[in-house]
C-alpha cells in the first residue's frame, strides 16, 4: 500500500509542473498590459519603465519563468501587482469560503444523490426512475450561469425568500451559491449510484440472499449497494475536486469572497502572479484529491493495488 500511495504522489509532480508552464504562456499570450492598467495609458514613459522593472516584467519570459517555478518551490507565489500583497496570503485569506461552500454543495449532492439513485435502480423504468433521470440529464446541460440567475431572479427578487448575493453570517446565505455549485455534482452521482447499483443488483450474489429469503431492504442497501458505493465513493472526490475549481462563475455571480472570484478579479487586472498562483492552487487541490481517492480505492478494492501498484 505505501508503494501505491508513493506512486500516486511522484505523479503529481510532472502534473504540476505541466500546469505551471501551460499557465504561464497562456497569461504571456493573453493582450494586455498590466504597467499600463495600472497606471494609465497616459502615463510617461520613464514612470512605466520603472514599474515595469519593478515587477521584473522587462525581463525574458524563460527568465521569468525560472524565477517564478524558484520561488514556488520555496511555497512562494509571487506578489501580488494589484495590491503588492503575497500571493499566498491573498489565497489563504479566499480558501476559507471557498472551501466552505465546496463542502456544502458536495454535502447537498451526496445526500439527495444517493438515495435519489437508490430509487431509481430499485425501481427501474419506473415513472419515478424516468423522472430522476430526465431530472439527471437536466441537471448536467444545465448551463450554470442561467440557474445561478434564474435561482437568484425566483429565490430573491421574486419571493424575497433567500439573500442574493454576500457571504453572510446566516445560513440563508449559502443556500443559492451551494445549489449551484452542486446540482452538476447531483446529477452525476445519481446516474453513478443507479448505473452502479442496477448492475449489483443482477450479480450472483444478490440472487443468492433473496433466495435465503433475506428482506428486500437488507439485500439492497447491505449487499449491493455496499459493493455498488466503490464508484459512487471516486466520483464523489472527483465532484468535489471539481467544485473548487469550477466555482469561478459560481463564486462570481454570487459575489462569494472565494478563490474564484479572485481569479477573475486577477484576469481583468492582468495580475500575472496572483492568476498563476490561483490556477496552481486549483491544479494541485484537484491533484490531491484524486490522490486521496485513488488512496480510498485501494482500500476499498485490493484488486487495485495490485494491478496499478
Amino acid at each position: 500500500m505505501l508503494q501505491f500511495i508513493l506512486k500516486r504522489v511522484v505523479m503529481i509532480i510532472p502534473v504540476m509542473l505541466g500546469v505551471s508552464v501551460i499557465v504561464f504562456g497562456i497569461m504571456e499570450l493573453t493582450p494586455g498590459d498590466p504597467v499600463l492598467l495600472m497606471l494609465g495609458e497616459r502615463a510617461p514613459i520613464e514612470q512605466q519603465q520603472q514599474l515595469r522593472e519593478r515587477l521584473g516584467l522587462d525581463q525574458p519570459a524563460p527568465v521569468r519563468f525560472v524565477r517564478w517555478i524558484s520561488g514556488v518551490v520555496q511555497l512562494d507565489l509571487g506578489r501580488s501587482i494589484r495590491s503588492n500583497r503575497p500571493v499566498l496570503d491573498e489565497i489563504k485569506a479566499r480558501m476559507g469560503p471557498t472551501m466552505e461552500l465546496a463542502l456544502i454543495a458536495t454535502l447537498f449532492a451526496v445526500v439527495i444523490g444517493i438515495p435519489i439513485g437508490v430509487i431509481s435502480a430499485t425501481s427501474p423504468n419506473s415513472l419515478a426512475d424516468h423522472f430522476f433521470t430526465f431530472v439527471s440529464f437536466l441537471g448536467l446541460a444545465m448551463p450554470v450561469f442561467w440557474q445561478a440567475l434564474m435561482m437568484m431572479l425566483l429565490f430573491s427578487l421574486h419571493w424575497d425568500l433567500l439573500p442574493a448575493s454576500g457571504r453572510g453570517s446566516s445560513w440563508q446565505y449559502y443556500v443559492l451559491p451551494a445549489v449551484t455549485l452542486g446540482t452538476s455534482a447531483l446529477a452525476s452521482i445519481t446516474r453513478m449510484t443507479r448505473s452502479t447499483l442496477v448492475e449489483a443488483l443482477g450479480q450472483d450474489y444478490v440472487r443468492t440472499a433473496r433466495s435465503k429469503g433475506l428482506a428486500r431492504r437488507r439485500v439492497v442497501y447491505q449487499h449491493a449497494l455496499r459493493n455498488a458505493m466503490i464508484p459512487v465513493v471516486t466520483v464523489i472526490g472527483l465532484q468535489f475536486g471539481g467544485l473548487l475549481a469550477g466555482a469561478v462563475i459560481t463564486e462570481t455571480i454570487f459575489a462569494w469572497p472565494g478563490i474564484g472570484r479572485y481569479a477573475i478579479d486577477s484576469i481583468r487586472t492582468k495580475d500575472f502572479p496572483a492568476v498563476q498562483g490561483v490556477i496552481l492552487v486549483f491544479a494541485l487541490a484537484y491533484a490531491i484529491v484524486n490522490l486521496l481517492v485513488d488512496v480510498l480505492y485501494g482500500f476499498l478494492d485490493p484488486r487495485l493495488r495490485v494491478r496499478y501498484g
